[in-house]
């Protein structure tokens, strides 16, 4: 599995963490991701609960609470911990690519 140890995110996997900043349950993650990036980013079910699944397994996610079945998730210090890593590497490629905006036209 190319993303076996989590060094990247996919977009799905990057926002699941970021509304998980405060306990939520799933419904409410795809609610939020849909409204954070203006629907530009949509989260399925499937794929919501395939993650989340993975991120139980391991150590990232954890299940807070069970109620008339609503489960209610939070992140875990690992799960912070690689949410602010995926943080800065994409704050250095926009760091990196800031070169576009300052080309000129001198040869």
């Amino acid at each position: 599995m190319a993303r076996k140890q989590l060094k990247t995110l996919t977009e799905p996997m990057y926002y699941i963490l970021l509304c998980l900043l405060k306990p939520m349950h799933g419904y409410g993650i795809m609610q939020r991701i849909d409204e954070m990036t203006d629907s530009r980013v949509k989260v399925g079910p499937g794929t919501l609960y395939a993650l989340i699944s993975r991120f139980e397994k391991e150590e990232i996610v954890i299940k807070i609470s069970s109620e008339n079945s609503k489960k209610t998730y939070a992140l875990t210090e690992k799960g912070k911990k690689i949410l602010n890593d995926e943080y800065n590497r994409l704050n250095q490629l926009v760091s990196d690519g800031a070169v576009l905006g300052g080309e000129s036209d001198e040869s």
